[in-house]
């Protein structure tokens, strides 16, 4: 496997709506491997073919929890429902954080990597993660979005008072 470059803003790429994958092919499946491997190089939970200068309709989210990464190729929006604001972060820009308001949960079809079909439920920070790598594939950026921008001081503050929060829940 390689390890791709990450495509930075404001390259013009981020900004283009991607070409709907027709091929399912051995050249797909290597950009898939490419695209996990580079995406967990970088500390991502996510990643878009455009984020490696690829105009192409594919995106994995994987949190790394002994799970299967989520490999979405021409990924539609079938659901969603509530609203939730937290913030994100994006390996297209660095250093970038911000408050994002997203639905909650929802539902999307996608393809795998053979052509096959499939639907997936997510909620939470999955299905904020899922969103944000499919407004890639249509030229949409985070940035648009950010309603509060964050710090890297303010987002370190926020991430250890959760888990010292979480620290005093385990010792109840």
């Amino acid at each position: 496997m390689t390890i791709l470059e990450i495509v930075k803003h404001p390259n013009p790429i981020l900004e283009q709506k991607c070409e709907t994958v027709t091929k399912f092919d051995k050249k797909l499946s290597k950009l898939l491997d490419d695209m996990h491997e580079t995406m967990l190089e970088n500390d991502g939970v996510g990643i878009a073919a455009p984020q490696v200068n690829v105009g192409l309709r594919v995106a994995i989210v994987d949190f790394n929890e002994g799970q299967e990464p989520i490999e979405m190729i021409n990924p539609e929006l079938a659901l969603f429902e509530g609203l939730d604001t937290d913030i994100e972060g994006c390996l297209s820009f660095p250093g970038i954080f911000g408050e994002v308001e997203r639905p909650d949960h929802i539902k999307i079809k996608a393809q795998e990597r053979d052509g096959s079909w499939y639907e997936l439920e997510a909620e939470g920070y999955e299905a904020r993660a899922i969103l944000h790598e499919m407004d890639h594939l249509d030229g949409i950026l985070f940035t648009s979005k950010i309603s509060k921008y964050v710090t890297q001081e303010e987002l370190d503050a926020m991430i250890a008072e959760a888990e010292a929060a979480e620290t005093e829940e385990e010792q109840v």
